[in-house]
């Protein structure tokens, strides 16, 4: 019985792992809104879009011109994810557990957040340095998420000292990178006390 349920839970987690690469396409293929990617965008929406309206009509989201509800319906995804590969490779459920899968849950989150974030400044990089037309609507979007966020990481740092472009978005990359390193060594070192004390 319990080899069944750790079978099930881990086909649930794989095919959980699989649908949110999906809509992390779908995302990425919703930035070029002026390119044809033809049936296939028409397959991969039908597949996600459901999933992400939902989110949207429920919730009111939007910041700006930026859509939070896949960040959060990407979340709830992880949520599902790692509670189902916990049970999977644990074969049960204790208090531990679930306070480690709800440590996880969270650090997927926000480990999302810090990647998405890298990968906007990097983009906002490449543009700086490439003199990209930014009057473009992608690259209106990246610039209106890689400059405030800029402005927050650079204010932590240097307090109201001003600095050049090239050396906040390399020193916003690294403070980025540090969080996203940080963060996963204390969650898995976490995670494992968690984990051990529940056996």
């Amino acid at each position: 019985m319990e080899g069944t349920m750790r079978v099930i839970m881990g086909l649930l987690a794989t095919l959980t792992s699989l649908y949110s690469l999906l809509i992390i396409i779908r995302i990425i293929l919703t930035w070029f809104s002026n390119a044809q990617f033809g049936k296939p965008a028409h397959i991969l929406a039908g597949i996600t879009d459901p999933y992400l309206n939902w989110w949207r009509q429920k919730f009111n989201l939007k910041a700006g011109v930026l859509d939070l509800s896949p960040i959060v319906a990407l979340a709830s995804l992880s949520v599902v994810q790692t509670v189902c590969s916990t049970i999977a490779s644990q074969g049960r459920i204790s208090l531990g557990i679930i306070l480690a899968v709800c440590l996880s849950a969270v650090w997927s989150a926000l480990s999302f957040i810090v990647g998405f974030s890298f990968i906007v400044l990097v983009l906002r990089f490449f543009a700086f340095i490439s003199n990209s037309n930014m009057y473009s609507t992608f690259w209106r979007v990246i610039d209106s998420i890689a400059r405030p966020l800029m402005y927050r990481i650079n204010r932590i740092i240097f307090g109201k000292r001003l600095v050049n472009f090239t050396t906040g978005i390399i020193i916003s990359l690294a403070a980025l990178a540090g969080i996203w390193i940080l963060g996963r060594v204390a969650v898995q070192f976490l995670t494992g006390l968690l984990l051990r004390s529940s056996v």
